[in-house]
């Protein structure tokens, strides 16, 4: 649901990975181009540049008659439509679908987190949904060069399930039972993606783009921790793997636009010239409202929000991160 960037290519690593079997898998899409173009050219331009898509990849603007039937419901729209977007499918949700969450951000308002809405407005057991993370730059995984990535469900039949249906040759899932820790992962590292764009920006060096991925992974494992997720899980695919090409890739549209925002373009100004959603732009102030309500210091995910805001100038952040109270690196707090 959802014929992005990502969503397409989640598409194409099921219909690769069953293609022997039969599958056929189906993509909505909201623009009646997008769907023409899938099915008649078998390509997703706009997003995938020529990656060809398999044959038994079909697409429509229906969400109806794609969701018809389908014993796995993937989910790749906005995180801050996907209430809504919930709301519209609820009617005609397959009954006994497994929902997969593609998505990577906290909802402004609730501070929930998708799989949490996905229960919420389905009313779906918490067996029945699981979430895809990792380091997942779609259209490195288009391109077919091989990654690993992680299936989340609290039931571990639920994952592996869903992990086997997602095993093409360059495609490499692992399972977990951690989707706390597998989400929070995946949202966080898009706001440190924001600062370590920043810094790119302005011309910083390694030094310092490594200390901010450093002491963002562990500011991600802080909040990770206290919302119950393991820590373990944050040294894996969905912690330190996701943070690391997230904030290093010029794939990553995080990191794109903080390097935008630290070459001094205004937050307008780098909405208008992102053609995709930069989720940690949108998800960054809930982070900050779900890590105080929690009592958890996060002072990348602090100065990042206060750039977004316009109350801290990108000069200022590193000033303000550095100067910081001394402490033992190993201090939780």
């Amino acid at each position: 649901m959802g014929a992005g960037s990502w969503g397409t290519t989640f598409a194409k690593v099921l219909a690769d990975s069953g293609a022997d079997r039969g599958t056929r898998v189906q993509l909505w899409a909201r623009r009646p181009e997008a769907a023409a173009e899938i099915n008649e050219r078998h390509t997703n331009a706009r997003y995938l540049g020529g990656t060809v898509l398999p044959g038994n990849i079909s697409a429509s603007t229906d969400f109806a008659a794609v969701l018809a039937g389908s014993e796995v419901v993937v989910l790749a729209v906005p995180a801050q439509t996907v209430r809504g977007q919930l709301r519209s499918f609820k009617a005609a949700m397959p009954a006994g679908a497994v929902v997969v969450s593609l998505m990577k951000g906290l909802e402004r308002g609730t501070d929930a987190r998708m799989s949490e809405i996905i229960r919420e407005e389905l009313d779906w057991p918490q067996e029945a949904i699981a979430v895809v993370s990792g380091p997942n730059l779609a259209l490195e995984i288009a391109r077919e060069e091989p990654t690993a990535s992680v299936v989340a469900c609290t039931d571990q039949e639920t994952a592996t399930w869903i992990a086997e249906a997602c095993t093409p040759e360059y495609f490499r899932p692992y399972t977990n039972t951690d989707l706390v820790g597998v989400e929070i992962g995946g949202i966080v590292k898009n706001v440190i993606a924001l600062a370590v764009g920043i810094c790119d920006g302005r011309g910083m060096g390694d030094n310092t783009k490594a200390s901010v991925i450093t002491r963002g992974l562990a500011e991600t494992t802080r909040l990770a921790v206290a919302l119950g997720g393991r820590l373990e899980t944050m040294a894996g695919l969905a912690g330190l793997g996701d943070l690391v090409a997230t904030c290093s890739s010029s794939l990553s549209r995080n990191n794109t636009a903080g390097r935008l925002l630290g070459q001094g373009l205004s937050l307008a100004e780098v909405n208008e010239r992102m053609t995709q959603t930069a989720e940690g732009i949108k998800s960054g102030q809930a982070v900050l409202d779900l890590a105080r309500g929690l009592g958890v210091e996060m002072p990348i995910t602090e100065a990042v929000v206060m750039v977004l805001e316009g109350t801290l100038s990108v000069d200022a952040m590193a000033a303000r991160l550095l100067g910081r109270q001394l402490k033992s690196e190993g201090e939780l707090a």
